[in-house]
């Protein structure tokens, strides 16, 4: 029971060496390139997750954690945001390799610009809440780096990855939420839940994810120099 939550790491962690396992597709040595872009998300998040935790807009249940933290987050969600980023951007690769053709990027713009629309308007309305504040202020500025600045153009293969990284979010939060390993303040949230999980952490899932890619393919552009 307690050690629930770094099981669930430890379940992430595999999935890269199990799609490793089609070695014509995806081999093994390729998993060494989604490290550090999953260090590097790992930092910025756990900082973000670090500020929430200190203003109570989620607590974690010590009943399933082993006890270990720092700056009074627990070790497991450090864990956890390394193992969700190297996880999805396993299978942002795998499914690049699997299907390499990108004939949908020429509407990723426009789901890009619906997103932003979306980003706006929970600004809007839900400002004063620090959850969806922050949640939607860093996706709205990924997006527009990475739409109107970045030069590499990826999206469509991001919003593949992240749509079938959605299984791995129901798994994961199916259990975080619904046991619950993390309870959430209805006074720091939109209040709004999706299958008991709230609408937030799609979106912070999907700043988590696209943040990881963009290293990924910048680090990869700059090898290939």
């Amino acid at each position: 029971m307690a050690n629930t939550f770094l099981y669930l790491n430890l379940f992430l962690f595999l999935i890269p060496f199990a799609l490793a396992l089609d070695k014509k597709v995806f081999p093994i040595k390729n998993i060494r390139s989604l490290i550090v872009p999953s260090l590097i998300v790992t930092v910025i998040f756990s900082e973000i997750a670090v500020f929430f935790t200190g203003l109570k807009v989620w607590e974690f249940n010590p009943a399933y954690l082993v006890g270990v933290y720092y700056r009074e987050l627990p070790l497991e969600e450090y864990l956890f945001i390394f193992t969700f980023s190297f996880t999805g951007l396993g299978i942002y690769n795998y499914l690049n390799a699997k299907f390499p053709k990108n004939d949908l990027q020429k509407y990723s713009l426009a789901l890009s610009h619906a997103l932003m629309g979306v980003c706006i308007a929970m600004l809007f309305f839900a400002y004063t809440k620090w959850y969806p504040a922050i949640t939607f202020a860093f996706l709205m500025m990924l997006l527009i780096g990475v739409e109107y600045i970045n030069t590499l153009r990826f999206m469509y293969k991001f919003y593949r990855a992240f749509v079938a990284s959605l299984i791995l979010f129901y798994s994961c939060y199916g259990v975080i939420c619904n046991l619950p390993i993390t309870t959430y303040n209805a006074a720091e949230n939109l209040g709004f839940d999706l299958f008991k999980i709230p609408l937030e952490n799609y979106f912070f899932t999907m700043g988590m994810l696209l943040l990881g890619v963009y290293l990924l393919e910048f680090f990869k552009s700059r090898k290939a120099v």
